[in-house]
């Protein structure tokens, strides 16, 4: 067993020594801020265009939100900022307070809200006072699904900013100027979104689409399809080149697009363009009869069907309010191929027109379907 005596004199100077480890160890040292509690507050908006699908955090610092004056500071020291975050880490806390404080309506369209910037920032004032500036920026996007293009589609952006003064030491006293301006980002979004969303292609939730037909007031080069005007030998104005062939012609489809947006429905107005220029068409003189002309006048008939079954198409087609044109495209270039096949096979089986028993099936095939088509 091992005992300690003490005294007198070396009694007297431990316990100076120990009184003096005592009050060394648990003397008060000022000790920095805690994280700052974000307060639950439910915004004041119920969306009726929108629901927060997700937060994502893209900013480009990830360190503490806030970075706030020390107790003691005044406007004339150098006292270096402390830096404070939200409890329970800064986006996590953003997060959590737009999910439990916004309306979710799954029914309604999915944003993204994207966090860019959000920081506070703060400088020492005379007398002891604090000034803050809360600076936030968001942008909101579509959520990327079936109907919107790939990667989603931007909507809007938001850039708010607040000031506010504090006593030295009252850290908690800046959480209302950040809530508010995390509030006003989503107030504003649903501002916009309701403004918008009856006239805003992004926002448009159907599609529905006419067709018509181009028309040329005064005929120059072109020719664009009628019944009304048939081909004629005056049509064939190019030089003739050195070719094995009679004559020929360079039928073409394509068509012009306009949208509006009308109470949430875009309204798609493609005007059809059947046509061939008469500069590249050409004939030989001694080829200039009824026969040859009608044949010439079959391929431009194909076309024609070629666009009105494009039309059928696209008819039949529940197109996407986010990205109709991509549908749209898909089927012009499917129905100018098809167009580009049966001209060609046209040719191949009336060996260009010489094979007269195939030119009159041919005849009779082009106008049953340009009668199904209601042409003729």
């Amino acid at each position: 067993m091992i005992k300690s005596v003490f005294t007198g004199q070396r009694l007297f100077n431990f316990m100076l020594i120990y009184g003096a480890l005592f009050f060394c160890g648990f003397q008060s040292v000022p000790k920095p801020p805690g994280d700052i509690i974000l307060q639950d507050e439910r915004i004041a908006i119920t969306p009726k265009e929108f629901y927060i699908a997700n937060v994502i955090d893209e900013r480009q610092s990830r360190a503490a939100l806030a970075w706030l004056v020390p107790a003691g500071a005044n406007e004339t020291s150098q006292a270096k900022l402390i830096p404070v975050d939200l409890k329970g880490g800064g986006f996590a806390a953003i997060k959590q307070f737009i999910e439990h404080n916004l309306p979710r309506n799954t029914a309604l369209r999915p944003v993204i809200a994207s966090l860019k910037k959000c920081i506070v920032t703060e400088s020492a004032l005379s007398g002891g006072g604090v000034e803050g500036h809360v600076s936030l920026v968001m942008s909101f996007d579509l959520e990327d699904r079936d109907d919107v293009p790939e990667g989603g589609l931007h909507l809007t952006d938001y850039n708010g900013n607040a000031t506010y003064t504090r006593n030295a030491g009252q850290p908690q006293e800046i959480e209302p100027a950040l809530r508010h301006v995390l509030e006003n980002g989503f107030i504003y979004l649903n501002t916009w979104m309701n403004r918008q969303a009856a006239t805003n292609i992004k926002l448009a939730k159907a599609v529905k689409v006419t067709f018509d037909d181009y028309r040329e007031k005064a005929e120059g080069d072109s020719i664009y399809y009628s019944v009304s005007r048939p081909l004629t030998w005056n049509d064939f104005q190019s030089k003739i080149p050195n070719s094995r062939y009679d004559a020929e012609i360079y039928p073409s489809i394509g068509y012009d697009e306009r949208n509006e947006v009308n109470n949430g429905v875009v309204d798609i107005y493609l005007t059809m363009k059947v046509c061939l220029p008469k500069s590249a068409c050409w004939v030989k003189e001694e080829s200039r009869n009824a026969y040859a002309l009608n044949h010439e006048q079959r391929h431009f008939d194909i076309a024609k069907i070629a666009a009105e079954g494009f039309k059928q198409k696209i008819s039949g087609e529940e197109l996407p309010a986010g990205n109709f044109d991509g549908p749209i495209n898909v089927e012009y270039l499917e129905s100018y191929r098809e167009m580009t096949n049966m001209q060609k096979l046209y040719d191949e089986e009336t060996r260009h027109g010489s094979n007269e028993s195939a030119q009159e099936r041919w005849n009779g095939y082009i106008d049953k379907e340009l009668k199904k088509f209601g042409v003729k």
